[in-house]
C-alpha cells in the first residue's frame, strides 16, 4: 500500500449530514463513500458515476417507526422455550432438504 495522506475540506454542516445518511442508507460511511469516488475518479478520469437513491427511501425516523412497531407487534406473542425453537429450526431444515432432493 502507498503511503496516506490527510485530505481535509470544509462542507456545510446540513450537506454533511444530508450525504451521510444516504450513505448510511447505502451500508458506506462517509470516509469509505469519498475515498470510492476519489478512486473511480481516478479510472475514469472524471466525474465518476450517476448514483442516486429512489426517492422513496425510507428515512432514519420512518426506519426507528417501523422497528418500534414490528416490536410492539412481537412484544405480544407468548415467548419460546428454547427446545420450541430448536424443535421449528429443526422442521424448517426438514422440510428445505425435503424441497432440494
Amino acid at each position: 500500500m502507498s503511503e496516506q495522506t490527510l485530505v481535509q475540506f470544509r462542507v456545510d454542516n446540513e450537506l454533511k449530514r444530508d450525504v451521510t445518511e444516504i450513505y448510511e442508507a447505502m451500508g458506506l460511511d462517509l470516509p469509505t463513500a469519498l475515498r470510492m469516488f476519489m478512486a473511480r475518479s481516478k479510472m475514469v478520469r472524471g466525474i465518476p458515476f450517476d448514483t442516486t437513491l429512489p426517492d422513496n427511501i425510507p428515512t432514519r425516523t420512518d426506519a426507528l417507526k417501523a422497528f418500534n412497531d414490528m416490536r410492539n407487534c412481537c412484544s405480544q406473542l407468548p415467548e419460546m422455550t428454547l427446545d420450541e425453537i430448536n424443535a421449528e429450526i429443526s422442521a424448517a431444515r426438514v422440510e428445505r432438504k425435503a424441497c432440494s432432493e
